[in-house]
């Protein structure tokens, strides 16, 4: 039989039971690949239930620093016996099938091009603990320990890891490592060691760490000075919520008082948690939701009030797949044109696309300042696989010397100076050009402002009209504010090949990992070389029409099945629709490189 080869270029996928414990272990497998200087990709693959049903946990290795899913499974221990079957199917021709023997294995699970490797998993456990749950919990460390003996993983590694996970709990340290040798003990008495596919120490990560998305975003908002967020728990946003409230818990104390500055207020529903947000941002705070798609369709009227009235909020949309209640637990980019154009009427709102953590960091930082700047809702468009899932990322750092932009707000002496060139303070008047009016904080002045906000049809001086002629002068300069937003948004960034293509590939968020990759297999595989660009903004920069216009054929590469992005470009740049080329994934899973290089390949081959 042949076997896989190769050394750090592998996929491991855990196949366990919902609520094990068995997360916490295979973090445990991934993090040891990463502190062995080795880049690495985990993906918690769960569903929707508490527990009892199947789960998957998959780590990607590669040391060309593939950060995207890849198809294919090189090793799968398999701990389920409800997916055993499914599981035997995606193991790779050659690949390595680790199940527990304590029982023998029916005949209908045999393959005869893959290697099987058995662990008694539940014959050491009922030999070594009498306890269920530890029975239950320390099977999770014997197939660690017996995957670190056949991938050659530093066991002191391992077990510098376990010290860690433990720290609080210093007495479970000894008998984790202890469940974990029993593993590497099984596989050196009985098997060949290590196997063709394995890994190796190596440098290549230099200082980068391994967080999730939600977390990152949460604790942007901290350096971005939020004080309040209003929310209703969903999935996959809640532990971004439950993130800036650990960080803004230790962080968001009166050095004097010791007393939290910072409200974190769970509402009714998902409106609610918004109007929280309009309401405190109207008073001068930065606030803050995050939510799912689901959250989005019902927070829609808040949205087309804030975008009317013009006041800052900021919104993360963690999205899932859908539609409806849809699949909680997956991902997808399927709430592009739900965001964009949220509320009836003629809205439009501000999307910034992050594709890694670190991203979601900054752009949580600007999210604030762009949303004070524009008046206006800002949407951080991220989604579960980003949100909930670990990914190796540039550290987190924050410019001391930077200054929140807090826009276009009078104070006390501007509204003074103006009564005193016989000037009068009008909360929708445009007085520079740019679409952006001057706000006023509540209580800036006893006596001069208007603080009055309007939701309803409005002249530049916050009085009510049903003048259409004046209604349509405020819809006309909400249009330039949307110019001038195109030019303050982050711009996106391009891959040029050494010798331009006629022919361009647009992406943007999580499909990033995977599209760089594609390129990368088109070039050497197919010999193709395409030119790219990352999205990362709505509106579009001017550069993103002149990208498409340069090129004969765009493919435009996005996860859900309607071609949202693509969409909005059309819409937004009125691009010929033939000219974009669709490039989907909306199966919940993130898309692959193997994928989109299938996909972008036939097409060409049409050509």
């Amino acid at each position: 039989m042949r076997n896989l080869t190769g050394i750090n270029d592998l996929v491991v996928r855990f196949a366990n039971v919902n609520g094990t414990g068995s997360a916490s272990a295979n973090n445990m497998f991934a993090m040891s690949i990463f502190r062995m200087g080795i880049p690495m990709t985990a993906k918690n693959i769960f569903p929707s239930n508490i527990q009892g049903l199947p789960t998957w946990y998959e780590v990607r290795v590669s040391e060309k620093g593939y950060l995207g899913r890849r198809e294919g499974v090189d090793v799968l221990v398999c701990v389920n016996p409800q997916s055993m079957k499914q599981d035997i199917a995606s193991v790779k021709s050659g690949g390595y099938f680790v199940y527990d023997n304590t029982k023998n294995l029916h005949k209908d699970f045999i393959r005869e091009d893959i290697n099987y490797i058995g662990i008694p998993m539940i014959g050491i456990c009922m030999r070594l603990y009498q306890d269920p749950r530890q029975r239950q919990l320390f099977k999770n460390m014997i197939y660690v320990g017996a995957l670190a003996a056949l991938l050659d993983i530093e066991l002191e590694v391992v077990k510098g890891i376990i010290a860690d996970e433990f720290a609080k709990k210093p007495k479970l340290i000894e008998p984790n490592v202890q469940a974990m040798m029993e593993g590497v003990k099984y596989v050196q008495d009985n098997y060949s060691y290590p196997l063709h596919v394995r890994v190796e120490r190596r440098d290549l990560v230099g200082d980068s760490i391994v967080i999730d998305g939600n977390t990152a975003c949460g604790l942007g908002a901290v350096y971005a000075g939020a004080t309040v967020a209003g929310w209703y728990p969903i999935t996959p946003s809640t532990s971004l919520v439950e993130a800036f409230a650990k960080y803004a818990n230790k962080y968001r104390l009166d050095p004097e008082t010791g007393l939290k500055k910072v409200a974190i207020v769970q509402a009714e529903d998902e409106l609610a948690a918004f109007g929280m947000v309009l309401g405190a941002s109207w008073n001068g705070a930065r606030a803050f939701t995050a939510t799912s798609g689901p959250g989005v369709s019902l927070m829609n009227e808040f949205l087309g009030l804030a975008y009317f009235a013009e006041i800052p909020a900021v919104l993360v949309d963690v999205q899932r797949g859908g539609p409806s209640t849809g699949m909680p637990t997956r991902t997808q980019q399927s709430d592009l044109l739900l965001a964009a154009y949220a509320s009836h009427g003629d809205t439009k709102h501000v999307l910034l696309l992050p594709s890694t953590p670190t991203e979601c960091f900054n752009l949580m930082a600007d999210a604030f300042d762009l949303a004070e700047r524009l008046q206006t809702p800002v949407i951080v468009m991220t989604d579960l696989d980003l949100g909930m899932n670990d990914h190796l990322t540039a550290p987190l750092k924050w410019d001391d010397s930077r200054r929140y932009d807090r826009g276009k707000v009078y104070t006390a002496q501007d509204l003074d100076d103006l009564t005193a060139v016989g000037k009068q303070f009008g909360r929708y008047l445009d007085v520079d050009g740019d679409g952006i009016p001057y706000r006023t904080i509540p209580a800036t002045h006893p006596t001069k402002g208007s603080f009055f906000t309007r939701g309803t049809s409005h002249d530049e001086y916050a009085r009510y009209t049903e003048d259409g002629v004046k209604n349509a002068e405020v819809l006309d300069r909400l249009l330039k504010k949307w110019d001038t937003a195109k030019e303050i948004t982050p711009k996106p960034e391009f891959y040029q090949t050494e010798n331009k293509s006629n022919v361009g590939v647009i992406f943007f968020g999580t499909t990033t990992y995977a599209a760089l990759e594609a390129m990368d297999l088109l070039r050497e595989e197919e010999g193709i070389a395409l030119d790219a660009m990352r999205a990362t903004a709505f509106p579009f920069h001017s550069s993103v029409e002149e990208f498409i216009s340069a090129h004969d054929q765009v493919f435009v590469i996005e996860q859900n099945r309607d071609a949202q992005f693509r969409t909005l470009l059309i819409n937004e740049l009125e691009v010929n629709p033939k000219k974009l080329i669709k490039i989907l994934n909306y199966d919940g899973m993130p898309i692959t490189a193997e994928a989109i290089r299938r996909q972008i390949a036939g097409v060409l081959a049409t050509v």
